[in-house]
């Protein structure tokens, strides 16, 4: 997706002043790159960066009419490291971008005070997708063998492609939230979710146990269930931490149906690790697709507290639930845990 902010390079993750790794071909000298890898690389940076870099950080700022110190405080909260003042590290398009998000201020649409937290939240997403496309398209280049013109002319299809389709889910996933604001769900506040914590059992021996690769391909596996059964009712994803999933939901049964559904999807698949799942229900503050509250804390002390294989609720959730015909709830006696000398959970199953 085309971004308002100076764009990360497949191949650069870090920052514009860091060369590409591209690994060498087996018995290459270590004494620096062949030629053709030097003229990649230089081909990728043109076609990724929109031309050639030849402003410093200064320059920069000076054509874009934002100050140095503005400048530096954005180009950080992106997740970019400081270039050095008399590097030429920059270009046309990062003096344009600038512009943009000055004139979007201007213009009120962003606010000042949340600008470098939005910059933080949108470098950390689009850092995580562009090194997962890297790894892609690196692997891709390892497994054909394809020559540096060869390689820059398969990028120069792929590129405009991914923009297109992360434009187009960008646009959905907008459309929805967009939905769901006006339908009076809220999201750029305050509400009431159910909000719930699914955490991989024994993940630490696991990953004592398995090879990188199983490991990945566990979470891999964890990960897409857990989001193919939270959108199927009705839910969405927060993020996902690890062994861990954070989801919520706008209704207390919404959360039930995916706790039960998930534990459900585990048990029929038989070779994957049990989960324990916290449920909890109230109000809790969304920012920047982020959610935060006490709400957030309980689910993930029921969490913790949770038998492999079961769902544990808070009081909140079991009383939304009271006399629902599709589940059934028992009392557990009191526990203490961090930040809660007595909290009371409840067992979770369907009627």
């Amino acid at each position: 997706m085309t971004s308002p902010t100076p764009e990360q390079s497949p191949t650069q993750p870090s920052a514009p002043d860091a060369a590409p790794h591209t690994p060498a071909p087996a018995g290459a000298s270590e004494a620096g790159p062949e030629p053709d890898l030097a003229v990649l690389q230089k081909g990728f940076e043109q076609a990724l960066l929109g031309g050639e870099r030849k402003f410093t950080r200064l320059q920069v700022s000076e054509r874009a009419g934002v100050s140095i110190e503005r400048t530096e405080q954005m180009w950080h909260a992106l997740g970019f490291a400081t270039v050095p003042d008399d590097e030429i590290a920059f270009t046309d398009d990062d003096v344009e971008a600038l512009r943009l998000v000055a004139a979007l201020e201007d213009d009120g649409f962003i606010d000042p005070a949340i600008e470098s937290s939005l910059a933080r939240k949108l470098g950390q997403t689009q850092s995580r997708l562009a090194s997962w496309q890297s790894a892609m398209f690196l692997d891709l280049l390892g497994r054909s063998k394809l020559s540096a013109d060869d390689a820059l002319e398969v990028a120069s299809l792929l590129l405009p492609a991914m923009e297109r389709l992360q434009t187009y889910v960008w646009r959905r996933h907008l459309a929805a939230a967009a939905g769901r604001a006006v339908a009076g769900s809220d999201e750029l506040s305050r509400g009431v979710r159910a909000v719930g914590f699914a955490d991989i059992v024994s993940y630490t021996r696991l990953t004592r146990r398995l090879s990188e690769l199983e490991l990945g391909q566990l979470i891999e596996r964890f990960e897409g269930m857990a989001a193919d059964v939270v959108a199927l009712n009705g839910g969405r994803v927060i993020k996902s931490i690890g062994d861990e999933v954070l989801f919520v939901t706008d209704t207390a049964a919404q959360g039930a149906a995916v706790a039960l559904a998930l534990q459900e999807k585990v048990a029929e698949a038989g070779d994957l690790p049990e989960l324990r799942i916290g449920l909890a229900y109230g109000s809790i503050l969304i920012r920047l697709g982020d959610i935060y509250g006490e709400v957030v804390n309980l689910a993930s002390r029921l969490t913790s507290e949770c038998k492999p294989g079961r769902v544990l609720t808070d009081r909140e959730l079991a009383a939304a639930l009271d006399g629902h015909p599709a589940y059934q709830l028992r009392k557990l006696r009191r526990v203490s845990v961090r930040g809660y000398h007595h909290l009371t959970p409840y067992a979770l199953q369907r009627a």
